[in-house]
């Protein structure tokens, strides 16, 4: 909606996030986004709302309270057992009409993919897509919204001024979580489903678990990925083999995977997985910003290079200037096996 008046913009408060519900369970993502907004909502003086569509949910209401969320406001519904983008979509929107929030925030899942794009176009609104950062400007009051462009070389800044909701799709895996409090308590608002807005268009008429990927690399504490400096294919059996020291698992950057060393469910970066892993070993990658967005919030990060100039060795809690192809057997062969 356009809101290019102060008087305009008032109409509009509150932060919300879109939870993702999966199965009947609250996704982590969820959480994650309740993290970033709680400092949002803080640094506007407003409420956080989170917004949950599904079905059997309530045992699962506190936990949104314990991290951060002032309101719940809950569709609990059969007809939300399942995903379908138009008819969450079309609640949704109903609901940003209604209660005019200043702010909207989705993970940048397939789902929060789907359904948030057509919530933007009804509300006639801006929505920026893949974010890996979230501020207030102090100034105006904006939502100042960070994400990678153009390939990943830069990094854009995006504000939405003349309209309001303000939305954001929030790569999950890049946002952390708070602490659980489970002193905190809200209040919970029911909502229930008006008629028509099941539009019957989609059935799901079966869930299945995608069993082709091996690697889990968004739940990984330690994660070794290897770049160009690997050389080859070969270089790869070499961080299996460190891995399985640690119990870990392998990654990779995209120059890899284009040069086809690896498959590409190994991939960190903007066009693979965000990860969050305690330690992230990176072996031989430069660390262009592609890559940087996708693993930058690991706690802990090791790189090895001969270079000792390049961004990712900048990033790197520890730096290793030297030969991988010397360190990381010396490494398998004083690590014991976990």
């Amino acid at each position: 909606m356009i809101a290019n008046t102060s008087e305009a913009r008032a109409a509009y408060r509150n932060v919300w996030v879109v939870a993702e519900v999966l199965g009947g369970e609250i996704q982590k993502v969820t959480y994650e986004l309740l993290g970033a907004a709680r400092h949002l909502a803080d640094t506007r003086e407003s409420e956080l709302w989170c917004v949950v569509a599904g079905h059997g949910v309530d045992s699962q209401i506190d936990t949104l309270f314990h991290g951060g969320a002032d309101v719940a406001m809950v569709i609990d519904d059969p007809s939300f057992v399942n995903f379908v983008d138009e008819d969450q979509a079309a609640v949704l929107a109903r609901l940003v009409r209604t209660h005019k929030p200043e702010i909207v925030l989705c993970g940048a899942t397939t789902r929060g993919r789907a359904l948030i794009p057509r919530v933007a176009v009804v509300a006639n609104c801006g929505l920026t897509a893949d974010c890996t950062g979230l501020t207030i400007d102090p100034e105006t009051g904006d939502l100042l919204q960070t994400r990678p462009a153009f390939g990943g070389n830069i990094m854009a800044t995006i504000r939405c001024s003349d309209h309001r909701p303000q939305m954001a799709t929030v790569r999950p895996r890049v946002m952390n979580a708070l602490e659980p409090d489970t002193t905190r308590t809200g209040r919970v608002i029911a909502e229930k489903l008006l008629p028509g807005e099941i539009s019957g268009l989609k059935t799901v008429l079966e869930l299945f678990q995608d069993v082709e990927n091996p690697v889990n690399l968004s739940d990984a504490r330690f994660i070794i990925a290897g770049g160009r400096g690997l050389k080859g294919p070969d270089g790869f059996k070499m961080l299996k083999a460190l891995a399985e020291r640690v119990n870990g698992a392998v990654g990779a950057s995209r120059a890899a995977v284009d040069s086809g060393w690896v498959p590409y469910y190994h991939q960190v970066g903007q066009t693979g997985q965000t990860v969050q892993a305690t330690v992230y070993f990176a072996c031989g990658i430069s660390g262009q910003i592609q890559h940087l967005v996708g693993m930058q919030s690991c706690d802990f990060i090791v790189a090895i290079d001969k270079n000792p100039d390049t961004p990712l060795m900048q990033l790197a809690d520890v730096s290793i200037v030297g030969d991988l192809f010397e360190v990381i057997p010396q490494l398998i062969r004083e690590l014991p096996k976990t």
